[in-house]
């Protein structure tokens, strides 16, 4: 019984975590990253298609990504999709190819953006603690209906705090890791 609540737990804080890897993933560190337009639609034959399944997104170099798609009619919708997404970025075509080159951060911006990452990890951690209450509630109702016994609560809730403590300095770990990359130049 105390498994499963620890495990069904761990699964769902390890998604917590993940989710929060992926929130980072999107805020821009002004280096040049493809999941930076992994958000983008662009109309494709009328129907609202994600960027990545009409082109190409690949990695020119440290501050410039470039786009080719598939279709040449497809140059347009898809430089109109990039400039209506409010990333800051202005693609330039050349040819067959879009270029999107990576405008450099301000320090004030920087500053906003470790705030926005601040506030992401926080709201991670709020979501580790919620599904360890979950957890904790759980095990208490199992104890009342006598499914399991005093010492078998004790020992679960200190297993659920133990994957929470360590959930919780994976957040910090990341959000560190981010702080840096948003104040190297």
């Amino acid at each position: 019984m105390i498994e499963d609540i620890e495990k069904d737990s761990n699964v769902r804080m390890r998604k917590s975590v993940e989710a929060f890897q992926k929130a980072l993933t999107k805020i821009r560190t002004g280096r040049a990253h493809p999941s930076l337009l992994e958000d983008i639609v662009v109309s494709y034959y009328d129907v609202d298609t994600p960027l990545n399944q009409v082109a190409t997104v690949n990695i020119e170099d440290a501050r410039t990504l470039s786009i080719m798609p598939w279709e040449a009619t497809m140059i347009g919708p898809v430089e109109k999709a990039i400039m209506k997404a409010d990333l800051g970025l202005n693609p330039v075509t050349a040819g067959n190819v879009i270029r999107v080159p990576m405008p450099p951060l301000t320090e004030e911006r920087r500053k906003d953006l470790v705030k926005v990452v601040r506030n992401e990890a926080e709201n991670a951690k709020i979501a580790i603690r919620n599904i360890r209450r979950d957890a904790n509630s759980e095990c208490k109702e199992a104890l009342k209906e006598k499914m399991i016994t005093e010492d078998e609560l004790r020992t679960g809730e200190d297993k659920i705090q133990k994957i929470t403590d360590l959930q919780v300095r994976e957040v910090d770990k990341l959000l560190e890791v981010k702080e840096k990359d948003l104040m190297s130049m």
